[in-house]
């Protein structure tokens, strides 16, 4: 069975199940999830130049492999506060928008968590306008609300 068929397979029955795959990833305090599907790549930080006149949430390009990446900053996207230390540390979440490389820069990236689409809730009526434009929705974890992301929309608005 080839690679692909594989993984075809295992997104046919988690389909099958009614449940997602999410890699989990923090900005600031706010807890995130990403589809399994929509990443490419997760990778630390290195080697950031900034691109003179580009938008405030473009922190620059990186070289990934001999392929030039444009780095989003998701604090300044989601109208947060920069991180104390700079760029320092981050890691970056790899993905696909419109054949270009993106790289989605979070403070950090957590586990896979697989969640059933039952315990899916729309986002709540007072969430921040910045954030529901980008949002698919919530999870209810232990507590704690994890954010769905809409790559997309993200990255539509972020780079138009």
């Amino acid at each position: 069975m080839t690679a692909l068929a594989s993984r075809q397979e295992s997104e046919l029955a988690l389909a099958k199940a009614g449940t997602k795959e999410f890699v989990t990833v923090h900005v600031a305090d706010q807890l995130f999830g990403v589809e399994v599907t929509d990443i490419q790549d997760v990778f630390s930080l290195k080697g950031l130049t900034p691109v003179p006149g580009a938008r405030p949430e473009i922190a620059g390009v990186l070289n990934l492999r001999g392929r030039i990446v444009t780095a989003i900053d998701a604090r300044c996207r989601l109208g947060l506060p920069s991180r104390p230390q700079g760029f320092a540390g981050m890691m970056a979440v790899g993905v696909e928008y419109q054949g270009e490389a993106y790289g989605i820069l979070v403070d950090s990236v957590g586990e896979v968590l697989r969640l059933s689409d039952s315990d899916f809730e729309p986002n709540p009526v007072n969430l921040n306008p910045n954030w529901k434009d980008v949002s698919q929705g919530v999870y209810r974890l232990d507590g704690r609300l994890l954010m769905t992301l809409n790559i997309d929309q993200l990255l539509c608005v972020a780079t138009a």
